[in-house]
C-alpha cells in the first residue's frame, strides 16, 4: 500500500507520540510499504518519503513555550499535502491538530480511506494553562477533537482501553481497536546493566513537565532518611529543566539530568535498583512498560488520569496523586526491602510478553487494511458534511 502519514508533531525523539509515530512510520517500510510522512521538521527536507510542510507561528511567547517542550507545530500547506496524498491508499492521522484537520478535507474529497491514533490527551494541554483538573476544560479540549477530526476517520487507535473509555465516557462511542504501542525488541534481549552509582539508584523516565510531576520525587526523596544513599537519574528533557535543577541544588540531592540513546537507557535501568513513574495524566506508559522489562520494580503515581496505574500488583507499587509522604513511604520500603523486590521483578517479568512491539505494528498494519475495506467507493454522509462545513 501506500500510506500517507500526517504528523503535526514529529522531531526529536523527546517524548511518547514521536517515538509512537517513528515506529509505526519505520515498521511499515519494513513490511513494504510506501510510507509517506507530511511534518514541520526541515531536517527532513530531500529526504526520501517525507514531505516538510511550514512551522506554525503563534507569536513569540506561544513560540518559546512550545520551544520549551522541545517540539515544532506544523503549518498546513495545501499543495504539499495534496502531493503526499496523490495515489495514496489510505492515511493516518498521529495528532488531531490543524495539519491532520487540512490533510482530512483533502481525503474526504478524494474519498480516501482515513485512520486516527489518540495520542494527545486533553491534559497534555490543559496541564500548560493551569487547568489540568478543569473538567469543563478537558470536555471543550476533546470535543474539538471530535468535531474536527475523530467523527470523520474510518477507524480510531487507541494505545489503551483507559483513554478509550475516558473519551468515548466524556464525548461519544467511536469505531475503535485498542492497540499498544509496544516496546521495542532490543528491551528485551539480554544485556548487561551498568551501575552508575554505589547509591540506590532511582530512575525516572520522561519529559520534564508539569503533567510528569518530577518535582514531587524530588521532593519525596528529599524527605526519606535515605537521602543521603539514594541516586536519582532523570532520563528525559523538558520546560521544567532548570526549575528542577534549582530544586536539587536547594536540597542537595544526587541527581543526572540527561536524555539518554536506547542502548544507554536500557544499560542505565538494568543497572538502576527502582524505577519512579510520577505521570498525572498519561494515555499509555511506554516508559513504565520499558523499565519493566528491563528488570525494574515500578512505583506509580496512582492519578485517575493515567493508564499506568493499571501495572500495579499492589498497593506497594503506587503512591498517592501528589503525595510527597506516601513516595517517600514507598521508595524507603523497596529501600529495605531487596528480597522481595527480587520477588516482585519475577512477577513482573511474566507480564512482558503483551509488551511486544512487532506483534502490536502487525495489528497497526491490520488495522489501516481493515480501513481500506470498509471504506468502500461512496463519499458518506460524514465526507460530505465536512466538505459542506469547510466551504462554508
Amino acid at each position: 500500500m501506500i500510506i500517507t502519514v500526517i504528523c503535526d508533531v514529529l522531531g526529536k525523539l523527546n517524548n511518547g507520540t514521536t517515538i509512537a509515530a517513528t515506529n509505526l512510520i519505520n515498521s511499515l517500510r519494513e513490511k513494504g510499504h510506501e510510507v509517506r510522512v507530511v511534518c514541520p521538521d526541515e531536517d527532513k527536507k530531500n529526504l526520501p518519503g517525507y514531505y516538510v510542510v511550514p512551522k506554525r507561528n503563534f507569536g513569540y511567547i506561544i513560540n518559546k513555550i512550545i520551544e520549551r517542550n522541545g517540539v515544532l507545530l506544523a503549518k498546513p500547506d495545501y499543495g504539499i499535502l495534496r502531493q503526499a496524498l496523490e495515489g495514496a491508499d489510505v492515511m493516518h492521522l498521529v495528532t488531531p491538530y490543524a495539519l491532520s484537520q487540512a490533510a482530512l478535507e483533502i481525503a474526504c474529497e478524494k474519498n480516501m480511506p482515513v485512520t486516527a491514533s489518540f495520542h494527545s490527551q486533553a491534559e497534555n494541554f490543559t496541564s500548560h494553562i493551569f487547568l489540568m483538573k478543569c473538567k469543563i476544560a478537558n470536555y471543550i479540549v476533546y470535543k474539538r477533537y471530535y468535531d474536527k477530526v475523530f467523527r470523520y476517520c474510518d477507524i480510531i487507535h487507541y494505545p489503551t482501553a483507559f483513554i478509550k473509555d475516558e473519551f468515548e465516557g466524556i464525548i461519544t462511542k467511536t469505531n475503535a481497536v485498542v492497540i499498544s504501542n509496544g516496546v521495542n525488541e532490543e528491551f528485551y534481549r539480554q544485556a548487561e546493566g551498568k551501575r552508575i552509582s554505589e547509591k540506590f539508584t532511582i530512575v525516572c523516565t520522561g519529559r520534564y513537565s508539569k503533567e510528569k510531576d518530577p518535582t514531587t520525587l524530588l521532593k519525596a526523596v528529599n524527605a526519606s532518611k535515605y537521602k543521603n544513599n539514594i541516586k536519582i537519574f532523570l532520563a528525559g528533557d523538558g520546560p521544567l529543566k532548570e526549575k528542577l535543577k534549582k530544586l536539587t541544588e536547594k536540597y542537595s540531592l544526587d541527581v543526572d539530568f540527561d536524555f539518554l540513546s536506547r542502548k544507554d537507557l536500557i544499560s542505565l535501568m538494568r543497572g538502576a535498583d527502582l524505577y519512579v513513574h510520577t505521570a498525572k495524566a498519561e494515555i499509555e506508559a511506554i516508559a513504565c512498560m520499558e523499565a519493566i522489562v528491563s528488570g525494574l520494580v515500578p512505583v506509580i503515581c496512582n492519578s485517575p488520569k493515567s493508564a499506568t496505574r493499571m501495572f500495579a500488583l499492589d498497593e506497594n507499587n503506587l503512591f498517592k496523586k501528589d503525595s510527597v509522604a506516601d513516595l517517600t513511604k514507598k521508595i524507603e520500603f523497596w529501600y529495605e526491602n531487596e528480597k522481595l523486590k527480587e520477588e516482585y521483578k519475577n512477577r513482573y517479568i511474566s507480564m512482558t510478553t503483551t509488551f511486544d512491539q512487532s506483534e502490536c505494528m502487525a495489528k497497526m498494519e491490520k488495522m489501516m487494511y481493515e480501513a481500506v475495506e470498509m471504506h468502500g467507493t461512496e463519499k458518506t454522509e460524514n465526507e460530505e458534511n465536512i466538505l459542506l462545513r469547510r466551504r462554508a
